[in-house]
């Protein structure tokens, strides 16, 4: 795979904006990813999709799949009692996981990783280095966290006493549901009560923050520095930038 203005007799690449259109004809890459109409474009082999971009990111994983750099528990990781573990896990090095932890199948800690007691991961998860997932957090099948995010952290929360600010007790989860990818250095606080709710498919760039109680709808983006205040409700496909 190749960007357009680069890519030779060996490369794949795609087209999906007009000025680019026109120039299929001078292009040498060995194949183009192009919108259905368009039917010839001199000596150029061209693939018909509906969505090249779409069909060019998923050829990408045909050449560039995930792999976990390492292979099975290490045994310099801490793993506390009543732990539940799937098959083809991998836990690096340095990885703390409490107690009464659920991990699926095929999930991957990277090394430094923190897991608190009686947290839940659903399969095929992938928790990158120095992340920590705090006590009673659940968290769905194919959820990436990437690194030094917090998830489950106090919310903040206070109420004066006439002269100084006493700690509301913060005893609620966060819920992160399937197909979640979390950005790297986000902050994920746990509800007063109920839930933080981050719903399925809900991509959030890297330096986010979602307060206590904040619900954000499936297949929403959240784009880099967005900050959303606590008990704030996010719809469906919605984008903040």
């Amino acid at each position: 795979p190749a960007p357009f203005d680069h890519a030779d007799e060996n490369a794949i690449t795609f087209v999906d904006k007009p000025a680019l259109l026109k120039k299929i004809g001078e292009s040498r890459a060995g194949a183009i990813l192009v919108p259905r109409h368009v039917t010839q474009a001199g000596n150029a082999n061209l693939l018909c999709v509906e969505n090249p971009r779409l069909a060019f990111a998923k050829i990408m994983q045909l050449f560039y799949p995930r792999r976990p750099p390492f292979s099975g528990i290490s045994a310099a990781a801490t793993i506390g009692r009543a732990f539940c573990c799937g098959s083809d896990v991998n836990i690096g090095p340095g990885v703390y996981i409490g107690d009464r932890v659920t991990v699926g199948d095929g999930v991957t800690i990277h090394p430094n990783a923190y897991i608190g007691d009686d947290v839940t991961l659903g399969e095929a998860s992938e928790i990158y280095p120095n992340v920590s997932i705090l006590e009673k957090v659940v968290i769905g099948c194919r959820v990436i966290v990437h690194a030094n995010s917090v998830v489950g952290s106090d919310g903040f929360g206070y109420t004066p006493d006439g002269q100084y600010h006493f700690k509301i007790a913060q005893v609620g989860i966060v819920q992160i549901d399937d197909d979640v990818e979390i950005g790297a250095g986000n902050t994920i606080d746990r509800a007063t009560f109920g839930r933080t709710w981050i719903q399925e498919g809900v991509k959030t760039d890297n330096h986010v923050h979602l307060a206590h109680n904040v619900t954000v709808g499936a297949h929403s983006i959240i784009v880099a520095q967005v900050g959303i205040a606590g008990s704030a409700q996010i719809g469906r496909h919605v984008t903040l930038a």
